[in-house]
């Protein structure tokens, strides 16, 4: 989930496992995807990602995402678990699988059990009434909430993750055996409430046990350096080495020049007002390359099918709170990951009822999406 900046791909050296050889054999994704945000709170007092929150809206986006986009699932992320699950009970209607996926921030472990009793129930009051749900239990814990790394808020806790800070990557270690231990209480809990599958949507130095799930999933956003996706193709085989279908979680860059060559921290040049959580400014001048952030995208999905990824959610589809303005340091757009331009006011000119246009990764991914359902 973007707010703040992202782990750099570096990380990817702290696993566990050693990298595992694969035969070339190109698959199509089962499950072809993208994010949707239904509202981030990053704190208790002020509003979330997503406002405001109309399911009407959302109901019209969730079939323009499989008419017009062409995936089969998408994943719902956000703290509201009633949001959610309008959110997943539209992209059900809409013919959509849905991975329903609680974002939390700054709650400790045992909030964290009790939220995910409650989002258990009602993925399985989902799966009742029919809709293909997947729960995900939680989504880059280590950074996001408290009983992992030090730290008071996460706001204190992500400017350590830098592979120099040396003190940071020997807690960064120790956050795997932790995550291990909530999740050996969560799951049992979870599977007595939920009878459908699940995952985690993890950072790849958390390197999770991935026995007790039913997907191993990863947020992956490699940086680009001389035509290669750095540490990608190492992560993506140490999370296949669990013989479970392999899911990426979150995946994309912002539509701007060198955004895939830091793909994890593009947001760093974004500065937040905190009471509104709408991006007010860049503190560098980007320059919009829709191309880049295309390239950037199909790509991944090419490694992915290489490496036989089961499903991948493209990261997003609309970032509310980064609106498209004119002025260049003003326009939250350029360091925004989603695949359509929100706009600051009015609608759009490709769907008049809709505060957005979309971007050229909208339609090359729709161009992918829909060439894979007809193979």
């Amino acid at each position: 989930m973007m707010l703040a900046s992202r782990t750099p791909a570096g990380w990817v050296t702290l696993a566990r496992l050693d990298l595992p050889s694969r035969p070339p054999r190109r698959t199509i994704l089962r499950g072809r995807g993208i994010t949707f945000d239904t509202g981030l709170f990053p704190a208790r007092d002020v509003p979330s990602t997503h406002e405001p929150f109309d399911p009407e809206l959302v109901a019209r986006e969730m079939r323009v995402i499989h008419d017009d986009l062409h995936c089969n699932v998408v994943r719902a992320t956000g703290s509201d678990l009633s949001r959610l699950e309008i959110a997943a009970r539209s992209a059900g209607d809409a013919g959509l699988k849905v991975w329903y996926s609680p974002f939390t921030v700054d709650i400790g472990t045992d909030e964290m059990l009790d939220y995910l009793d409650d989002a258990a129930e009602r993925c399985e009051r989902l799966r009742r009434d029919g809709v293909d749900v997947t729960l995900t239990l939680g989504a880059e814990m280590s950074v996001w909430n408290h009983g992992f790394l030090p730290g008071e808020t996460f706001r204190d806790r992500i400017p350590d993750l830098n592979p120099l800070n040396l003190q940071y990557v020997e807690l960064l270690q120790q956050a795997p055996a932790l995550l291990d231990a909530f999740f050996a209480q969560a799951v049992p809990r979870v599977r007595e409430r939920f009878g459908g599958p699940i995952s985690y949507a993890s950072l790849p130095f958390e390197q999770i046990d991935w026995s007790p799930f039913d997907y191993a999933s990863v947020d992956l956003y490699p940086n680009v350096v001389d035509g290669r996706y750095v540490g990608a193709l190492e992560t993506v085989r140490r999370i296949a080495a669990h013989d479970k279908p392999v899911a990426i979680t979150e995946f994309g860059c912002p539509a701007s020049r060198g955004a895939g060559r830091r793909a994890g921290r593009v947001q760093d040049v974004v500065v937040w007002d905190w009471p509104s959580q709408i991006a007010s400014e860049l503190r560098e001048e980007l320059v919009r390359d829709e191309a880049e952030q295309r390239g950037y995208i199909t790509g991944l999905l090419d490694l992915f099918e290489a490496e036989q990824v089961d499903t991948a959610f493209v990261f997003t589809f609309a970032s509310r709170n980064m609106p498209q303005r004119a002025e260049p340091r003003r326009d939250a757009d350029l360091a925004s990951y989603s695949l359509v331009r929100v706009l600051e006011s009015g609608r759009g000119d490709a769907y008049e009822d809709m505060p957005w246009e979309p971007k050229e990764a909208f339609h090359a991914v729709a161009q992918r999406y829909a060439g894979a359902q007809r193979s």
